[in-house]
């Protein structure tokens, strides 16, 4: 797949908002964020980025495919790792910024061996510092599956 985007540049708020065209608004990095969940349980797994190329991938595939910011290189999701995530249903929202994608997830979708990515809770209603409480456990040794990677 070249560099260049499948999709139509965005257009006026209407159109982008009520028409059935897929025409993405990258912002100026040329990504869009995604969230993705649980297909079953609605968890959410994962906030990750897309560029034209991730979306087209995604969506010809089925399986997900990402832009990792850190690295500037395209991304499948369980590639490295074999815990990936087929796409049941896409939706995108009303301005056409932000991608959702429900999944099956094979094994834990976040890089420290858990399932989700928000493993945490933020207490709420305390001043001051804050301690976060651990929710979840892992469910794979990460350093077992991306060595040398601290």
């Amino acid at each position: 797949m070249s560099d260049e985007t499948p999709f139509a540049p965005p257009s006026a708020a209407t159109e982008l908002e009520e028409s059935a065209r897929l025409t993405p608004k990258f912002d100026v990095d040329g990504l869009v964020t995604c969230v993705a969940t649980d297909a079953r349980s609605g968890d959410v797994l994962m906030v990750a980025y897309m560029n034209a190329q991730a979306l087209a991938k995604t969506i010809a595939t089925g399986e997900a495919w990402y832009f990792s910011r850190s690295r500037g290189e395209l991304w499948k999701k369980g590639e490295s790792s074999g815990h990936t995530q087929r796409v049941v249903e896409m939706r995108i929202d009303c301005d056409q910024d932000a991608v959702w994608i429900k999944v099956e997830q094979t094994g834990g979708a976040c890089h420290t061996g858990r399932r989700s990515c928000f493993y945490r809770t933020v207490p709420l209603s305390k001043a001051g510092a804050v301690t976060l409480e651990f929710r979840d456990e892992r469910v794979f040794d990460p350093k077992a599956v991306y060595p040398g990677k601290d």
